[in-house]
């Protein structure tokens, strides 16, 4: 039986999507896993393809997640790793170079070439998300993953920039606040998603991840280990469920339940002979539909989704590069027919994943929809892990303790929780 969990190292990743907001809650485990301590969900109800619409709405999404998560973790969060998507996102890859200093590179001469490659003019309201180094070369030796204390005059290093709409982060962050939480730091939700469904061999054989959620389909190319390509389709589900309900007239909260329950991506999996109910608008009686004809409805829109995916991949040059083909995640691409459509279009092998390494409420968070929450706290425990310092390991008096993103919950709960409504109130009103 597992002893009580350790507060100090937990992190919470929040992912605010088009259809639902997630926060997990969870901790490293010795084997470089995840040990999830609790879930929080709600159906968001303020975003629009990645982006926030409706900031009072974002605002009560994040606060019924988040404190669903606390209950479940019986811990009281006050930061959080936050996920953004959106077409406003875009990625370019970027060089920089430096002299060595001391003739053996430093860790301060790596900071300067990523600074250097960062260099780049981005447009005006634009924020740099993430610099994600490539590779290095020394002289004329290039391919170079860790430079650290090798020797030359010159280095050069090649990165991957992510850039953002400032004011679409802004007002994320604004939501995040509103909760009463601290942002930790704000990442791509591609990145975050590959950090728990890639193994090892696919970054180094070349995949594409797809993620496919309820407003956008992000896309994130690897090979040789490193990020290469970054993309955002603003097509996914949303647009699945419209075509339902557009196609068989009805409600929108009922072609999502058909879309979950009975939908298939791919006409000729479908049974002509099982039929459906299918709600009418109005006082109007349900009618009866084949699956088949549900098919008809929903396989050119992933057909399209595809094809735009497999276009997107052409452009960036990599698409020879991508040994291990697809990987989808993402609510969406569950769905039967998805990989076998998929296939044809890509003509590569293609699987959807579910986040790995991962204990405690492993059952519950190995699904698709879970990718980016468990990516975030992967992307977090790394950075926390590359963080320390020697002096920091060592436990010496100069380190400076990372802000506990989250704290357990004692006898005086009722009061914080008093504390809490009072400052979300201030806030809100």
């Amino acid at each position: 039986m597992a002893g009580p969990s350790n507060v100090s190292n937990m992190v919470v990743g929040l992912d605010i999507g088009t259809s639902k907001v997630v926060a997990i809650v969870g901790q490293p485990t010795d084997d470089g896993g995840i040990e999830i301590a609790g879930i929080g969900s709600h159906p968001s109800r303020g975003m629009k393809k990645g982006v926030v619409i409706n900031i009072e709405s974002t605002v009560q999404s994040i606060q019924r997640a988040v404190e669903e998560a606390e209950l479940m973790a019986g811990c009281d969060i006050h930061s959080v790793y936050v996920g953004i998507a959106g077409s406003h996102i875009s990625s370019m890859n970027s060089d920089g170079v430096v002299a060595i200093k001391e003739r053996e590179v430093a860790s301060a001469d790596i900071d300067r070439v990523i600074d250097s490659a960062r260099a780049r003019a981005i447009s005006e309201g634009q924020r740099v998300l993430h610099v994600l180094p490539q590779e290095f070369a020394i002289d004329t030796q290039g391919g170079i993953r860790e430079p650290l204390g090798m020797s030359g005059v010159r280095l050069e290093a090649r990165v991957h920039l992510v850039t953002a709409a400032l004011n679409a982060v802004q007002n994320i962050e604004k939501c995040v606040r509103r909760c009463g939480l601290d942002v930790d730091a704000i990442i791509l939700e591609q990145l975050a998603s590959s950090h728990a469904v890639l193994t090892e061999d696919e970054r180094e054989l070349g995949v594409c991840v797809v993620d496919i959620g309820g407003g956008t389909t992000d896309i994130a190319v690897f090979t040789e280990g490193a990020i290469r390509h970054t993309a955002v389709i603003p097509i996914a589900g949303d647009q699945v469920t419209n075509d339902i309900a557009m196609a068989l007239r009805t409600p929108t909260q009922h072609a999502e339940e058909i879309k979950v329950k009975y939908a298939c991506a791919l006409t000729q999996m479908a049974s002509g002979d099982e039929m459906i109910k299918v709600p009418s608008v109005g006082d109007r009686a349900a009618r009866d539909l084949s699956r088949q004809s549900l098919a008809e409805v929903v396989e050119p829109r992933y057909e399209e989704l595809f094809t735009l995916v497999r276009d997107e991949l052409r452009r960036s040059g990599y698409e020879d590069l991508v040994a291990a083909g697809v990987v989808l995640t993402g609510g969406t691409a569950r769905m039967e027919g998805v990989v076998e459509l998929a296939e044809e279009i890509f003509h590569m092998p293609v699987r959807i994943a579910c986040p790995q390494n991962v204990r405690g409420l492993a059952d519950v968070v190995r699904n698709p929809i879970y990718s980016t929450g468990v990516g975030l706290l992967h992307y977090a425990l790394n950075e926390n892990r590359q963080g320390l310092g020697p002096q920091e390991q060592d436990g010496g008096l100069s380190a400076q303790p990372r802000r506990n993103d989250v704290s357990r919950r004692g006898p005086e709960e009722g009061t914080s929780a008093l504390v809490k409504l009072k400052s979300w109130f201030k806030g809100n009103f």
